[in-house]
This record gives structure tokens, sequence and C-alpha cells, in this order.
């Protein structure tokens, strides 16, 4: 499982490094992974073993539907394999740099089956709208869940 947070550094080319601990787990089945865009105007990180089933499941759906439409545009359409180098690095493309508004200090956090990667301004403005509604609003399905 793909879990917790890391506040990181992009280098100036646009390369971020898995932190040590990631590394096993997010490249179990080769060192490909997965770069796409997430609706929620950051990046989704797959491994590729669990990338392949959130693709056949957004292709497999409507496209005459335009929220299917949007889906498949940002996390297919913005999809991008990537391989990590030597030194466990993704570089991460100008367009989905752009898409993200990523700069120089970013935050990796896990989300089980894949990391999402914030701009740490993005992210902070994003918790602090959020927070307040989570927390006077549990989730569905989760009435017997406790903490």
């Amino acid at each position: 499982m793909l879990q917790g947070a890391s506040q990181l550094s992009l280098d100036d080319k646009g390369r971020l490094a898995v932190p040590t601990r990631h590394r096993e787990t997010l490249l179990a089945g080769g060192r490909s992974v997965v770069l796409a865009a997430h609706p929620d105007s950051c990046l989704a990180l797959f491994p590729r073993r669990d990338w392949e089933p959130v693709a056949t499941k957004l292709q497999s759906l409507s496209s005459f539907d335009p929220n299917v439409r949007m889906w498949q545009r940002l996390l297919v359409g913005f999809a991008e394999d990537v391989e990590l180098d030597s030194q466990a690095r993704i570089l991460i493309s100008p367009a989905l740099r752009k898409f993200a508004g990523l700069k120089k200090e970013i935050l990796l956090i896990g989300r089980g089956s894949h990391f999402e990667i914030w701009d740490t301004a993005a992210w902070e403005a994003k918790l602090e709208q959020d927070l307040p509604r989570a927390a006077s609003q549990p989730p569905a399905g989760s009435e017997n869940f406790t903490l």
C-alpha cells in the first residue's frame, strides 16, 4: 500500500526523487510507473500494475457522457509512462507540471493504490478548504468507522 506524506523538492529539470521507503512498492512489476493528471489539479502516480485496471475501467465507460470524457481526457489523455533513472528519480513533463502548478516544493501523498503529487501551496489551500467539511460530514458508508 502506498501511504504517508513526504515533502520533496523538484530539481531544476523537473525531476522528483522517489523516497527510498516507497520504491519497492511503487516499482513492483518493473521500473515503469504512470503519471496522470488528476481532477483535483494535482498529479496521480501509479505503479504500472495498479494503473492498468484504472485505464481499462475508464475506457469501458461511455464517452457520450461529458463527465466521463473529462475524466478520460485527464487521466488517460495526460497519462505518461515514466521510468526511474539510476538515482530513482522520475521526470515530470512540462505539460504535467503546468497542469498541477508544480513549482519547487511539492508533497507526495499516499492514497493506497497510488500517490498524489501536489504543489505544497496548492495542497495547503485544498486542505484548508476541505478539512472543515470533512470534519463535519463523514463519508458515506463510514457510519461504523471510528478512529
